[in-house]
């Protein structure tokens, strides 16, 4: 995997963008692609059902508390916003490359 992800900084917190493919056979954050992490979740995208699965597996594998992540925009696309609060730049760049490394 040689593409990263790409980290922003505002006000609120960090954001990175993240490709959500739904209807998947499994869970999981399958890589990085165009700067973006590819998530993959089981559920469809209703209801908002696609946008808690992926909270909830990003929050498990980064090792964060639910309540730190929001999606910032993009909530009826593929392509998503994710805004991470109370963690630093290198805090979260670390737990980011090793999950596209265990993947």
């Amino acid at each position: 995997m040689t593409d990263m992800v790409f980290l922003r900084e505002s006000k609120k917190g960090l954001t990175f963008d993240i490709h959500v493919i739904p209807h998947a056979s499994r869970v999981e954050i399958v890589g990085v692609q165009e700067g973006a992490l590819k998530v993959k979740v089981t559920v469809p995208p209703v209801e908002g059902a696609a946008n808690e699965a992926c909270i909830k597996l990003l929050a498990k594998e980064l090792g964060l508390k639910k309540s730190q992540l929001e999606i910032a925009s993009g909530a009826k696309s593929r392509k998503k916003t994710i805004m991470v609060k109370d963690i630093s730049k290198v805090e979260l760049e670390t737990k980011i490359n090793n999950i596209c490394k265990t993947n």
